[in-house]
Order: structure tokens, then sequence, then C-alpha cells
């Protein structure tokens, strides 16, 4: 009977190894994430998302969803607002129900998120604004964390469109100065201000980077007034008198595409082991396969098999203390095993 199986034994078995992978945080390794027609990716939004949800946040997408299936959400934009204004209430009617408005809502979602439970409202360096502009990075494209100092965005300044790839305030956190971050129950938080490079430019923050959840919360109020952004944050008893629900979110869209560069980059620990299978001159020259022998016997189909025996090694199956099937490796091209030769492959479990 062929050798079928061997047990490992603690000298065959590395594990604890440790690293840090930094890869483009964007859909095709796109590193910054910018404006390119003739490829087709860019900054898209979807018409059926923007119609089911759009009055609290718009998808981005770096390819156009309506044409292209490959089309995946890189992040999400939301306005909030702690009164509750800068969209409509549950009613048309001056007055009813004004206090349930999509901005309260995302407002609450994210301060219930991302401060600790005695905060009732963020706070960016000495302002304590009633708004805030959201970036929410998409989970599969960041994984464990967006990669502190590894960021950059620009945001369109001033109210022409035209100008915004050349007009534009750029963001950054400031880790790479040595910026101690705040902690709490949502991980790590690191200021954000206008800056490049990983320098910044000012004291001034404009807003509030959290790495482990992969949002941007920034301060609506000062973009509004340094950028001139047009963000509508009147009482929701005033909008509901209007027919159009304003989409602060969509501004912000607006200005990110139009300056056209969001670099980020993610930050992965991945934990190894390594398992070492050692194959002696005397194992596993047989196989089990039936069109190894002939007749009843048992003989070998190929008469150049007696007395040397060779097979080809191709796959190995890893089974648990209970004979279960748990992972397979498979080498790059079949190996050749016989008396005389012996092998031993490494085989790297990564989770």
């Amino acid at each position: 009977m062929a050798e079928i199986f061997k047990f490992f034994t603690q000298d065959d078995i590395v594990s604890g190894d440790i690293q840090t992978i930094s890869q483009p945080i964007w859909s095709e390794n796109m590193n910054p994430y910018s404006q390119s027609y003739a490829s087709g990716i860019g900054f898209f939004t979807s018409s059926t998302q923007l119609s089911q949800s759009g009055d609290y946040y718009m998808n981005v997408y770096h390819r156009n969803p309506q044409t292209d299936a490959n089309a995946a959400v890189q992040f999400a934009i939301a306005y909030g607002h702690k009164k509750g204004s800068g969209s409509h209430g549950d009613a048309n009617t001056t007055g009813q129900n004004v206090n349930d408005t999509p901005t309260r809502a995302i407002y609450s979602q994210y301060r219930n998120m991302l401060l600790p439970p005695t905060d009732t409202a963020f706070t960016f360096g000495v302002d304590t604004p009633d708004d805030i502009v959201v970036i929410n990075v998409a989970r599969a494209r960041f994984r464990q964390k967006v990669d502190p100092g590894n960021w950059e965005l620009r945001l369109g300044s001033g109210s022409i469109p035209s100008t915004w790839n050349t007009a534009f305030r750029t963001f950054i956190d400031a880790s790479g100065q040595g910026d101690s971050p705040s902690i709490n129950e949502a991980g790590r938080a690191f200021g954000i201000y206008s800056g490049s490079g990983g320098v910044t430019a000012s004291s001034t923050q404009y807003g509030l980077f959290y790495p482990d959840q992969g949002v941007y919360i920034f301060n609506a109020a000062r973009l509004k007034t340094e950028l001139g952004m047009a963000f509508d944050s009147r009482s929701a008893d005033v909008l509901d008198l209007i027919p159009t629900q304003p989409r602060n979110h969509v501004t912000m869209s607006a200005r990110i595409s139009g300056s056209s560069y969001f670099q980020a980059r993610s930050e992965e620990k991945v934990t190894s082991t390594h398992y070492f299978v050692r194959i002696t001159n005397k194992q596993f020259n047989f196989s089990n396969n039936p069109t190894f022998v002939t007749g009843s016997s048992g003989q070998f189909l190929h008469a150049s098999m007696v007395r040397n025996p060779s097979v080809y090694v191709t796959t190995i199956g890893m089974y648990d203390t209970i004979n279960r099937l748990v992972a397979v490796a498979k080498l790059s091209r079949p190996l050749l095993k016989s008396f005389n030769r012996e092998a031993l492959i490494k085989v790297k479990l990564d989770y």
C-alpha cells in the first residue's frame, strides 16, 4: 500500500510570522483615484442608488455602474446636521416632524459610531459646528484600516467648476509629523489639516480621520466658508416648502471629482504559518491511482517502474486532527519523486 500521509512535528511548523502590507485602496490599483475618460475609470454615481437612498448618501464607483458590470463602490459620501437642517422632514408641511430628517439620521449614525457615549457633537480643534460631511471608504477596499499618513484628498475651491482641477485645497492627516491620535471605542482619530506630502500647511483642523473605520469627517461649515461649497443648511421648516430635496453630499462629490485626486493606501497585518513538508527518499514513491497498476495482483502498469517507481507531486492536502481536509496547496509545476530523490516543500498559510 502506498504511503498517503504523514504527521507534522513541531520542528516542521513555524508560526507567528506577521507582515504589514500596504497597497492602493482603490479598485484596479488606481493611485491616485482620478478621472481617466479614455479608460472609462473615474468618479461615477448610480441613478438607481440615488433614487432609492440618495436623500441619505451617495455611492461613488470607479466605473460607470450603468454600463460596466465591473463597477465597484469605492466610497460613500453623506451630509449630516445635528439639528436636522439641510433636508426635508418626513412631511412637506411646516412644523410637522421636522426632527425626522435624513441629515439628523446621518449625524446621529456617525456620532454613535465614532464618538464616546458622553460626547454629543463632533469637535474640530476649536470648532463645534452643527453640520458635517462624511466620506466612508467601502470596507472591501481598505479591509483592516486606511494607512495613516498615506492618503491625500483635493477639494475644488471657489464657485467655478471648470477651475477646480487647478484651484483646490489639499487635505492630509498630521500623523506624518508625529501627531498622536486620540483613541476611543472607534479606534484612532487623527486631525485633518490642509497640506501635502505629509506636511501640514496650517494649524487649522478641518476634520477627523478614523483609519480603523475608514471614515473621514469634515467640518462642513468651514468647507462652506473657505472653499465656497454651496451647502444648503436651512431648517427643515423652510425646506419643506421647496419641492426639491437638497443633497449636500452631491455638492461634496462634485468638488472631489472636479479636482480629480484622491490618493489612499490600505494597511493590513497578515499572519502566516509555514509548514515544511519533508519527503525522504523512501516516502511517497507510489500512487493509489488505479492507473498506476494493472491486473488483479497489482503489478506495475509500466515495466520500467519495477524497482524504480516514479511519481510526480502536484498537490499537498492539509488535514485537521479528525482527518478533515482544511487546505490544499498546489505546486507551480509537478515535482518528480523517486527512491533517489528527496523533497522539501514549504506551505505558507496566510490569515
